[in-house]
């Protein structure tokens, strides 16, 4: 089935769009992280209400989302269940959806909904998670079949840009948009209208939730989600916003503005929020999750992922736990010289987060 034409899409190309550096210069007011990081005298909501006009505004309300089922197949332990459902109302997607055996309406589960990473991947997307394919990483990133076979619901949805939606056809234009052009495009095409793809990732990723929220095979108060790379940025995006996610992972993604400049690092689109450096730095952002529970893995020799800035912004994080009296609900997980991975105890962590949120 042909979905529809994403509208947007779009993250970084380490490569190139030095454009975008200049753009983001332009954003207002320098700032000083560990100033600005949130503590128990802040005001949390008012910086979420800053942070939602830096990404774009109010989502709309979800609207119905005419899910199908197109195909079914028995896999070892799941079933692999291609779906579509609307994220705007002319906008369809496809996700793959994986049920345990033995799971049903009667014996329902936990649910997770995951988030892909980018790699330079853009045919690839959901696949990966799903099982499907893996045409670089093997088998690391699979996680969707690992986390099916420990007993969850997982719903694989492309990113905006990526898998099914990483083509822009217009009639009468000559070119079609794919691959970096696409996300470099859209990304634009978000800020212009006053926007950001990180907004647009946000409600994406809110009717994510809607659907496996829906599935009568899911116990919709038990849901989690997980992403490694950008889909850890997914991740902390997704979490100040979604209050029907209970449990959270983000694996090997929480870059600081100030790592970025200080290490000259261009990273993936919906990292740039614009206006927010006014105002703060990610960590400050991954803090407006709590009181959720949330854990994060890094490898400390991740350039993606500056160690530096990582381990000063930990400490902090917590405090903004601890000032809601949830600092048990923070945990995060540093490997010895290990890079932009998912390793043996980095999953072994994932896991025992989830099994303690969603399962207990």
């Amino acid at each position: 089935m042909k979905m529809n034409q994403p509208g947007d899409a779009g993250l970084f190309s380490r490569r190139s769009f030095f454009a975008f550096a200049t753009l983001a210069s332009t954003f207002p007011n320098p700032f000083v992280w560990a100033n600005t990081m949130i503590d128990a005298s802040s005001d949390v909501a008012n910086k979420r209400k800053i942070l939602q006009q830096c990404l774009g505004g109010p989502w709309p309300e979800g609207g119905p989302l005419d899910a199908q089922v197109e195909k079914t197949e028995q896999k070892d332990g799941y079933k692999l269940i291609r779906v579509n459902y609307l994220v705007e109302p002319t906008e369809r997607i496809a996700a793959w959806l994986l049920i345990p055996d033995k799971v049903e309406t009667e014996n329902k589960a936990p649910g997770i909904c995951l988030w892909h990473q980018h790699a330079g991947q853009y045919d690839v997307g959901k696949d990966e998670p799903a099982g499907v394919r893996s045409p670089n990483f093997g088998k690391m990133h699979m996680t969707g079949v690992a986390l099916a076979k420990e007993g969850y619901v997982v719903l694989c949805p492309d990113a905006a840009g990526f898998g099914e939606r990483n083509s822009r056809i217009m009639p009468g234009a000559k070119k079609v948009l794919k691959g970096a052009e696409l996300e470099r495009f859209l990304f634009g095409k978000y800020v212009t209208e006053g926007k950001s793809l990180a907004w647009k990732n946000i409600l994406d990723m809110k009717r994510a939730v809607d659907y496996i929220s829906s599935r009568p095979e899911v116990l919709a108060q038990k849901l989690g989600c997980y992403g490694h790379s950008m889909g850890s940025t997914h991740t902390w995006q997704i979490g100040p916003w979604e209050p029907r996610l209970k449990a959270l992972v983000g694996n090997c993604c929480m870059p600081t503005y100030q790592a970025m400049e200080r290490t000259n690092l261009l990273h993936c689109f919906p990292n740039y929020v614009p206006g927010w450096k006014a105002h703060g730095d990610i960590p400050d952002i991954v803090s407006l999750i709590a009181p959720k529970p949330l854990h994060l893995n890094f490898g400390e020799t991740d350039d993606g992922s500056p160690i530096e800035e990582v381990k000063a912004a930990m400490p902090l994080i917590k405090k903004a736990y601890e000032a809601m009296n949830a600092g048990d609900n923070f945990s995060w997980f540093i490997e010895e010289k290990t890079g932009h991975v998912l390793s043996d105890e980095m999953w072994k962590r994932t896991k025992a987060h989830f099994a303690k949120h969603l399962k207990s």
